[in-house]
């Protein structure tokens, strides 16, 4: 494999010479790309210079189109920076196209050979020659040196297979570094015909681009793969953006990597549709952490947002985890009735006022509790946010006071009966033992003071009456008495926040200038017109719904969760990503209705990705076997790749710690990059003091915290203590089975049962 002679495997000094040759014609073709791309830079440079010129010309005109230019160059001139190091990935060698027709990139848009392209001697010429990378780039003379691997032509590059390979020849991933090239390696998409180029029969370097990616070692961060998106991934990425499209995949079939890729390429196809934002839903931070770099590097920034679940809410951020059993009862859709209730019940706290008193028109009007208790049921009868229906409890008390002062009768005029009760109106609400009275008897609510008030046992029992169990009451208010969120508090608290509502709020005068007041022109001039730039940042900030939203990992979200999500997506497109065999949820039917739900009646498409990239066979088949107890009848994804190398096991016969730390050392003298090593969630402080001093390249996370991350080895520890975690627990073993693209320990401690080979005993035969 050429992945193994990148590692140190002897070279045949003749394919050496061809390499390095072929290395230098890409270098050449590199260095031709930066010298346009300084120009490039340097012609951004010298419009925003020409702008700040024109900007002292003074006139209104002058100034607008000077605040035109300097967007327009600095946007440019930030990606061409952005865009900087290790532009050009790829290459594909194409025969001559069946019409001679080129696109805006100047490529020839021609996807089949024309006839008469293979010589009946199967012998053929390279026609066109397309290097592809983050962003396109013409020369002097509006020629491709470089397509951007979103456009029409670059296509070919994804989905050219030997059984359908099109026009592509040679298909070539290039690995560089800064502005060096450092290695090529080729797919031959044609292998039975003899292909020249420029007179010479056509090279191929490697036996296969794809294995050379895998065996490449992984870092915290994820790297951009859209040099390795095989064919069916990329029927994903670019499929139509209508409706809903739901995508299927196990373990390392790049589920993950075609969300991102989507996104950038649908902001690509059509960037006015997607102008309100695409929004991407991860699961954990640590995946957020490991694949935010990959759209910036993909020329996409502004526009993209990708979230954690638990980061969805503005002002709130989760930093804690629930029990197996809280989450359960925090999660389902009980938790919407006991939600409903508790708004409801937070609006009377412990000292709510019992009476009314109130002077008016020189008597003093009293309303008893029984009076007030009638009232505000009558106003929350309604099916509006509880903030906004204090407007109508308040109309309600005047109409009692009104009715008890026996005012109504003095007038038998309806013009000098309103005017009667509209100075009575304004005599009560202007005083202050009314407005304080108000203000405790109909607080307005916020999300989070109601979550404090189901901290109260007692207070949440009432409201959970026949919806949570006493256990669960309990569990619940003393989780909430933490000081902090889970990721379920925050989907509690935006669907508080749909429930209770923002209160009106009166509209800030516009600040005026100085002048302004002094001389009147306020009058006289128009108020002055937000940039385009100023717009797309307010927009930004105020953004609570999106274009197209894509849910990574979405096996994994709660009935609530999907609510929160929903709402975001309400006029969206939407990319559903997941595998029901990775799932964390304990009931995943009542999650798939809360998805439906979200999604509406939207049309769905359905793909399904098959083949694993990150797990060799032998790691595979092991996790396979967690499969069949988990989800009985569930097909894994095929690995690609074998390396020869079994999963080892090993058993604490001494401290876990000790065990687990002598096995991470072993591996970190094995793998040239990360080492992962998975705990059962109660475990993950512990874990990180086995490992302090290991250095940066390993790393102890729980169970659910592993989901979507790779690493180069991986150590699970103790799979019977994961798998009782929760009613998942099989499902969630199988995840953390499937994280290593390279190397696999499993260490045993008691409860595991290990055999004489010290192989637990749920992952024997």
């Amino acid at each position: 494999m050429a992945a193994q002679a990148q590692q140190g495997t002897a070279v045949d000094p003749v394919h050496d010479s061809v390499r390095d040759r072929e290395i230098r014609v890409e270098q050449e073709h590199l260095d031709r790309v930066y010298r346009r791309l300084e120009e490039k830079i340097h012609e951004a440079e010298f419009l925003m210079r020409d702008a700040a010129r024109r900007g002292h010309v003074g006139t209104p005109g002058a100034l607008a189109e000077r605040d035109a230019q300097v967007f327009r160059a600095g946007i440019h001139l930030n990606r061409l920076n952005n865009e900087y190091e290790d532009f050009l990935f790829g290459r594909i060698d194409l025969l001559p196209g069946k019409d001679g027709r080129k696109g805006p990139d100047g490529a020839y848009t021609a996807v089949e050979p024309a006839e008469g392209a293979v010589r009946p001697d199967n012998t053929a010429d390279i026609a066109e020659t397309l290097h592809i990378g983050r962003i396109g780039v013409l020369d002097e003379d509006y020629a491709p040196l470089v397509i951007d691997w979103r456009a029409p032509a670059a296509a070919p590059f994804y989905r050219s297979t030997p059984v359908d390979p099109g026009r592509v020849v040679r298909r070539r991933v290039i690995r560089s570094k800064g502005r060096r090239v450092q290695s090529v390696e080729d797919d031959l998409m044609r292998p039975e015909l003899t292909a020249s180029l420029d007179g010479r029969e056509l090279p191929v370097i490697g036996d296969g681009a794809l294995m050379a990616a895998l065996g490449q070692a992984r870092t915290h961060t994820m790297r951009d793969i859209v040099a390795s998106i095989q064919a069916e991934q990329d029927l994903v990425i670019r499929a139509p953006a209508a409706s809903v499209t739901y995508v299927e995949g196990g373990p390392g079939t790049g589920k993950t990597a075609v969300a991102l890729h989507r996104a950038a390429y649908l902001l690509y196809q059509d960037r006015r549709r997607y102008a309100g934002g695409i929004l991407i839903v991860s699961p954990t931070p640590l995946l957020v952490a490991y694949t935010e770099g990959v759209l910036p590097s993909l020329g996409e920034e502004g526009q993209v947002a990708i979230r954690a679940i638990g980061s969805l809410v503005d002002g709130a951020e989760a930093t804690l985890y629930d029990s197996p059993s809280v989450a359960r009862a925090k999660g389902s859709y009980r938790m919407l009735k006991v939600l409903r209730k508790a708004a409801r019940g937070a609006l009377e706290p412990h000292d709510s006022p019992q009476r009314l008193r109130v002077v008016a028109f020189g008597r003093r009007l009293e309303l008893e509790a029984g009076e007030l208790a009638d009232i505000r049921r009558t106003a929350l009868g309604g099916t509006a946010p509880v903030n906004l229906l204090r407007p109508r409890a308040r109309k309600l008390l005047l109409d009692a006071l009104w009715q008890r002062s026996g005012a109504g009768n003095r007038h038998t005029d309806p013009e000098l009966a309103a005017e009667l009760r509209a100075s009575f109106d304004e005599d009560i609400t202007t005083e202050d033992d009314f407005i304080a009275f108000l203000d405790a008897w109909w607080p307005e609510l916020t999300p989070a003071a109601v979550l404090d008030a189901m901290a109260d046992e007692r207070r949440l029992g009432r409201w959970a009456r026949r919806i949570l169990n006493p256990g669960e009451v309990r569990k619940v208010a003393r989780a909430l008495k933490r000081g902090g969120r889970s990721v379920h508090d925050i989907a509690m608290l935006d669907e508080l926040q749909a429930i209770v509502g923002a209160p009106a709020r009166p509209r800030r005068k516009r600040d005026l200038d100085p002048l302004d007041q002094l001389t009147g022109l306020e009058e006289l001039m128009p108020v002055r017109e937000e940039t385009q730039r100023e717009r797309a940042e307010r927009l930004a900030q105020e953004r609570v719904e999106y274009a197209h939203v894509i849910v990574d990992e979405a096996q994994d979200l709660t009935p609530m969760q999907w609510r929160m999500v929903g709402r975001r997506g309400r006029h969206a497109t939407w990319t559903v990503v997941g595998d029901p065999a990775q799932s964390s949820w304990s009931d995943p039917d009542e999650a798939a209705q809360a998805r439906d739900e979200a999604l509406g009646s939207r049309p769905r498409r359905r793909f399904e990705l098959t083949v694993n990239y990150r797990n060799p066979a032998e790691i595979a088949e092991l996790a396979s076997k967690v499969l069949a107890l988990a989800m009985p009848g569930s097909v894994s994804p095929k690995a690609v790749r074998s390396t020869g190398v079994e999963p080892r096991f090993a058993v604490a016969a001494g401290p876990l710690g000790e065990t687990v730390r002598a096995e991470a050392a072993r591996l970190l003298e094995r793998v040239d990059g990360t080492v992962g090593v998975v705990v059962a969630m109660q475990r993950r402080e512990e874990a990180r003091r086995w490992l302090d001093g290991l250095g940066d390249r390993v790393m102890a996370l729980g169970s659910l915290e592993a989901k979507g991350l790779e690493y180069d080895a991986t150590i699970v520890v103790s799979p019977a203590e994961i798998a009782d975690e929760s009613p998942a627990g099989l499902r969630v073993l199988y995840v953390a089975l499937t994280r290593a693209t390279q190397q696999l320990t499993v260490v045993s401690a008691e409860r595991d049962e290990p055999d004489p080979d010290g192989v637990p005993d749920l992952l024997r035969d």
